[in-house]
């Protein structure tokens, strides 16, 4: 499965990334929503920044994934802080995520720059910040 993931263009997620400094991506809300339970070993990940550019212009492969179970505050803080380090977000990012009550941790490795490229978002909502987009050529666009 392939997915398309937004990352903080203020936290340089992507040269975080690219440095091999940032090996999770992390993702919370009150409910489970995507990625809950929707990212699995070997799954594909392709991102572009939050920054309305449009563009991909990096992959990574997914090596494990966590989904909590629903935690209180103090526990979902807990659990962040104990990975902050290998999430590297800023504090505005951060209070995204920190303290929500399902957290979905996604590990990854053989992050690499790709030839940039467009895509369709038309057949996602506007607020979604992961598409599981299954086949990346579905969405890619041809300029």
């Amino acid at each position: 499965m392939d997915h398309i993931v937004y990352i903080d263009t203020l936290s340089k997620e992507l040269e975080s990334l690219l440095d091999n400094s940032k090996d999770i991506i992390i993702r919370g809300a009150t409910g489970r929503k995507l990625p809950y339970n929707r990212v699995f070993v070997g799954d594909t990940l392709y991102f572009t920044r939050n920054n309305a550019e449009g563009f991909v212009s990096c992959k990574a492969t997914v090596s494990n994934s966590i989904f909590t179970d629903k935690m209180t505050t103090e526990e979902s803080t807990a659990l962040y802080d104990l990975y902050s380090d290998r999430i590297k977000l800023n504090i505005k990012a951060s209070k995204r995520f920190r303290g929500k009550r399902y957290l979905s941790i996604i590990e990854i490795k053989n992050t690499r720059s790709i030839s940039a490229f467009k895509f369709d978002r038309s057949d996602y909502g506007n607020m979604d910040d992961w598409l599981a987009v299954g086949d990346i050529n579905s969405v890619k666009k041809d300029d």
